[in-house]
């Protein structure tokens, strides 16, 4: 029945990101969630052990099925009955409530610091388990692993990897009670829990983006008057500067072997696209235009780049292929609809392009099918901007507005739900979803 599993990858990396303890750091506000996703209920665990139980579990799983944007979670107070192993079930009784899943299980303190976790997902319309498995973890790992756990029943029922156990990265911006700003490079788990802070700076911070690896973090930084490009490694905290140019050095983003780094350069007077070889550092200049070309995104398999540029007269996306020392052909465009099209980003599996639409003066996220050439709407704001794919694809984070604050926002790829995660201090842009980790 049970299968059992001691993951002590949980242990490790949460080590390295949760520094505190994992508190209400944010407010998550349910913006749209439409009526067709399919009924779970996440019944609370069991809790066997003295004193309070380290976390609710089951609040977090149901927190990642819904931002999904595939499931309606049963609420708590609507649950008639509440078993904790798959031998309690009356699947009768979940029929009756319209319920497709049903997820139980048990929370057991060993006594020397660890828990014995143990799930089941249970297909009521079949009255079988699809899953059961069980861990053995830390109380620091408890909420890594409910985010596992999640994936493991995302992938159950609908056949996809799950992308709840990743990380995002954002800047937060103090506002002091002098009129400057101060800000932040950080990291959090998907859900914007188990916050750590990198980077604080005087001077602004922007564009963080991963390596493939999951271990380092680029970003731009204007800490020496000009912005150049840094990089930081989140486990050692070290960093290194990339660039070292006259003008400016933007928008890092990493080839997908994590070998070369696509970059917008001006240190020959008009910004333009290059691409850098992160092991000897030689230049590969890829466009060549009196237009200012900008925000390079690579294709999934390494062999073009997109990127935002005016060469049409408004802000466009184009499309060009790239080798190993340099462009392959000329650049196409790609993007036509509204005003102008900025700031792409690439889903894993190559056939949508993410971006932010300028249609009537309202900034929005959109995604564009590149087999339909199709573009969609997907959010509702009139200041949104720096789309992220999950590595799934399925789910885009960006940066919008909430009462005239920056928040973050988190958007289902096709449009089917959409939430927004309010954090206690500062202003949060620029967000950027990880990679799956490396020792998944």
């Amino acid at each position: 029945m049970w299968k059992k599993l001691k993951i002590g990858f949980v242990i490790v990396v949460l080590n390295l990101a949760c520094v505190t303890p994992s508190r209400a750091a944010l407010t998550i506000d349910v913006t749209l969630w439409l009526d067709n996703a399919t009924p779970i209920s996440v019944v609370p665990f069991q809790w066997q052990g003295a004193g309070i139980e380290p976390l609710h579990m089951t609040d977090v799983i149901s927190g990642d099925l819904q931002r999904s944007g595939r499931f309606a979670p049963m609420a708590e107070k609507d649950m008639i009955e509440r078993p904790h192993d798959g031998r309690e079930v009356n699947f009768a009784t979940w029929r009756n409530s319209k319920m497709k899943y049903l997820v139980v299980g048990k929370v057991q303190a060993l006594g020397n610091g660890s828990f014995q976790v143990q799930f089941q997902l249970m297909d009521v319309d079949q009255g079988k388990q699809m899953i059961g498995q069980s861990f053995q973890v830390t109380a620091t790992a408890l909420r890594r692993l409910s985010h596992h756990i999640s994936d493991l029943i995302y992938q159950a029922i609908t056949g996809e990897r799950g992308a709840f156990d990743t990380y995002l990265a954002y800047i937060t911006v103090l506002h002091g009670k002098n009129g400057k700003s101060s800000y932040q490079l950080a990291i959090s788990d998907s859900d914007g829990y188990n916050e750590q802070i990198l980077l604080k700076s005087s001077s602004p911070i922007l564009r963080p983006a991963w390596s493939p690896d999951c271990k380092q973090l680029a970003y731009v930084s204007y800490a020496s008057g000009h912005p150049q490009i840094y990089v930081q490694n989140i486990y050692t905290k070290q960093t290194t500067q990339l660039t070292n140019f006259s003008g400016s050095s933007l928008s890092p983003a990493w080839s997908p072997d994590g070998r070369r780094m696509a970059m917008s350069l001006s240190k020959d007077g008009n910004a333009e696209i290059y691409i850098m070889d992160l092991l000897t550092r030689s230049l590969y200049r890829i466009t060549n235009n009196y237009a200012i070309d900008v925000e390079p995104t690579w294709s999934p398999d390494g062999r073009s780049l997109i990127f935002m540029s005016d060469r049409g007269g408004n802000a466009q996306l184009y499309k060009v292929a790239v080798g190993e020392t340099g462009r392959l052909g000329n650049p196409a465009r790609l993007t036509y609809d509204g005003i102008e099209n900025m700031r792409p980003d690439v889903s894993p599996n190559g056939k949508l392009v993410a971006m932010v639409n300028n249609t009537g003066g309202r900034y929005r996220i959109a995604v564009l099918d590149l087999t339909t050439n199709q573009l969609s709407i997907l959010s509702d704001g009139n200041l949104d901007e720096s789309p992220s794919f999950s590595p799934n694809g399925n789910m885009i984070i960006y940066a919008s507005q909430l009462g005239g604050k920056g928040v973050l926002a988190v958007v289902s790829s096709d449009g089917r739900a959409s939430q927004k995660l309010r954090f206690l201090q500062g202003e949060v842009r620029e967000p950027a979803w990880s990679p799956y980790k490396s020792d998944q």
